[in-house]
């Protein structure tokens, strides 16, 4: 498709549909100005895959796009006052800096975001061993599975970390 074509159909896409897409998130968060830092990213997002929806099937696209940036943004905002609640308990002189606490925020959402990709086991069996302390033995009891199967989950849930540290 010529680049032409394609910019003259990304703008119809955007004036078809940017003022019901921005109405619909505006209901969905009760925020004018996050609804349209959403709707932008839900543009942005569509553009960056390179595919453009048949024109009828545009809204229904988009709604799937705005939908995940939804829960996306709602999930971050668990992390955030879920941060905020164990900073407070803490001396506020032992505070992180504002630049180190938004790059420790930015490292939860991205451990959440690679945890909640896991399939369920490898996430039980990486929770259990990382933050609970279980020996590979106590997580194949818990979890009633082999100890070879605890060792595979464990090399999945490495993998995927190594993944989102190459990133």
């Amino acid at each position: 498709m010529p680049p032409s074509l394609r910019a003259d159909e990304e703008h119809i896409l955007y004036v078809d549909n940017h003022a019901w897409l921005h109405a619909w998130l505006r209901r969905k968060l009760g925020c004018a100005f996050e609804a349209a830092d959403l709707a932008h990213d839900t543009y942005v997002r569509l553009l960056a895959s390179r595919r453009l929806p048949a024109p009828q099937d545009s809204r229904a696209y988009l709604m799937q796009i705005a939908k995940g940036l939804v829960v996306d943004l709602r999930r971050h905002r668990r992390i955030e006052a879920a941060y905020r609640e164990s900073l407070m308990l803490l001396p506020e002189a032992h505070w992180p800096s504002a630049e180190a606490r938004a790059a420790l925020l930015e490292t939860l959402v991205e451990i959440d975001a690679m945890l909640d990709a896991m399939p369920p086991k490898v996430r039980q069996t990486f929770v259990l061993s990382r933050f609970d302390g279980l020996t590979y033995t106590q997580i194949a009891d818990r979890l009633r599975v082999s100890v070879p199967s605890v060792r595979k989950y464990m090399l999945k849930a490495a993998q995927a970390c190594l993944t989102i540290m190459a990133a």
